[in-house]
């Protein structure tokens, strides 16, 4: 039986340090929930977190029986966005847009997922069953840090990240995207470990598209 550590491979992809460094992040298979709304708030969030978790136990579980390879399930992810990137703002949480996801092994394609996730929902019946879906993610070139402390902190961190980004000669595109290292429900607020990312573009990149297409003000972190 083969042991599949998705933390390793690449290392990076989950090891950052507190110094903001570029990295290339290739495909990989996520399980994903759409929502949009204020995060602290909306029932929308809870729904997803409840459900992308024991889908992600069964698909483990299909896994393991179909190939005998076994891994550990990955911590939770988010993308964050709005229709409007230049009124992106902590004022506007109801507004804002987001993915919750969380990446699987290659292995998964090697089961037929669609059906170990229906029969999951019909079993467990998770609140936000009819909106995941498993799709392939790459954010390509990228920008990264790790931030440390409570998320009320993250601000300054996301600046720094910027502020490298710009000194690196790339323009920001795409989507916000956290990686929530540290289980929230026993982790203290100031032991938090958050893998910041942001994907990159060329500099023309924002004079060609301008700048609505980059993430002028970034959100306080979704807790």
């Amino acid at each position: 039986m083969a042991s599949i550590d998705l933390k390793r491979e690449p290392r990076y992809r989950y090891r950052a340090t507190t110094t903001p460094a570029m990295v290339t992040v290739p495909p990989r298979p996520f399980l994903m929930v759409d929502g949009e709304g204020d995060p602290n708030t909306a029932p929308a969030y809870r729904a997803a977190v409840e459900t992308l978790y024991p889908l992600a136990y069964a698909l483990r579980a299909a896994v393991k029986a179909a190939t005998g390879d076994a891994y550990t399930v990955m911590p939770l992810e988010g993308l964050w966005w709005a229709d409007d990137m230049s009124t992106f703002s902590v004022a506007a949480k109801d507004e804002w847009r987001w993915t919750l996801m969380i990446s699987l092994p290659d292995a998964v394609e090697q089961v037929d997922a669609a059906d170990v996730l229906a029969r999951a929902v019909a079993a467990k019946r998770p609140p936000a069953g009819d909106r995941v879906r498993l799709e392939s993610y790459a954010e390509g070139d990228a920008a990264q840090v790790l931030h440390r402390g409570p998320f009320a902190t993250e601000p300054a961190t996301i600046e720094r990240l910027h502020a490298f980004i710009d000194s690196e000669g790339r323009a920001l595109r795409g989507r916000h995207h956290e990686i929530y290292l540290s289980d929230l429900r026993r982790t203290a607020p100031e032991k938090l470990r958050t893998l910041i990312r942001q994907s990159v573009a060329p500099r023309w990149y924002r004079t060609r598209r301008g700048s609505s297409s980059r993430c002028e003000v970034v959100p306080k972190s979704p807790r």
